[in-house]
């Protein structure tokens, strides 16, 4: 049989080396991320792919989005080759297993506070042994090939990202160890919920928040683990905060102030060609 005659491997059957944006993180490369609140279609998927995303992140956190309409996006954000994260509510676990089931390729959970928080989350995303996600024959992950059921739970627990998001003094106090658990691969920080916890909301700069940042990125260090830092608007600040060691998983914005930002764009530049108009008719006409 010649090389040409022998059956192609199927990617699923192959050892997974770890997620490419995951990957790209680890050598400190720069991963962008785009944030999706208002959007109902795979549509944004594909916007989110041409305009460069390596990302994809679905707030259900803080929007109405079905769980149908997040995993069709995420379904599709996976075959257009980015990483589908998903922002669930708090501790929902019947959410858990089916966006993974739907094709997320990991998921991110607000406000964890301790490592058994962490542990029991990570344990919800992940099949026997190393959790207990309820059994499925075949994944849109996986081209919903009916791989032997081992060869199944190896690859989507080797595959799935699981993101927890510290908001609160208690989670900063446990960083550390909350970034030590095993199966928690990247740790964030919602700056903008711990500023507030903190009783400075949106003042990045105080140093309640900054010591804050710089205990966390501290304690991911010793652990080990990637830590990147959202919610925060100022450019220089988030240039600071990479330079001290903050992982580079960049959101480059959400698609409530994307449209919005355009949308306003498109109004000072009609009314700008109005008045321009408006000038030229006004003036004397030459003789």
């Amino acid at each position: 049989m010649t090389s040409r005659d022998k059956p192609q491997e199927h990617p699923a059957t192959r050892p997974f080396q770890g997620h490419p944006l995951m990957m790209g993180l680890a050598r400190g490369e720069p991963m962008t991320a785009f944030g999706i609140r208002i959007s109902r279609t795979p549509d944004i998927a594909r916007l989110a792919k041409a305009s460069g995303h390596h990302a994809i992140w679905v707030d259900l956190e803080h929007s109405t989005i079905s769980l149908d309409a997040a995993g069709a996006i995420c379904a599709a954000a996976h075959d257009l080759g980015l990483m589908a994260l998903v922002r669930v509510p708090e501790r929902e676990y019947g959410a858990i297993g089916r966006l993974l089931d739907a094709g997320a390729s990991g998921l991110i959970f607000p406000r964890v506070e301790t490592a058994e928080q962490a542990a029991d989350l990570a344990a919800a995303c992940r099949f026997p042994p190393h959790g207990h996600r309820s059994a499925i024959a075949a994944l849109p992950q996986f081209g919903y090939r009916r791989l032997p059921a081992a060869e199944t739970y190896r690859l989507a627990n080797d595959t799935v990202v699981v993101n927890v998001l510290i908001e609160s003094p208690l989670g900063i106090r446990n960083a550390e160890a909350i970034a030590r658990v095993p199966g928690v691969d990247l740790v964030s920080i919602g700056t903008n919920d711990l500023s507030a916890e903190l009783g400075v909301p949106g003042d990045y700069r105080h140093p309640l928040v900054q010591q804050a940042l710089n205990d966390a990125l501290a304690a991911c260090t010793r652990a080990g683990k990637p830590l990147s830092i959202g919610g925060i608007a100022d450019a220089a600040l988030n240039a600071e905060l990479l330079a001290r060691g903050a992982a580079p998983f960049l959101m480059t914005g959400i698609d409530t102030d994307v449209l919005l930002a355009s949308m306003q764009e498109r109004v000072r530049g009609a009314l700008a060609g109005h008045a321009a108009v408006a000038v030229r008719t006004s003036e004397p006409q030459a003789a």
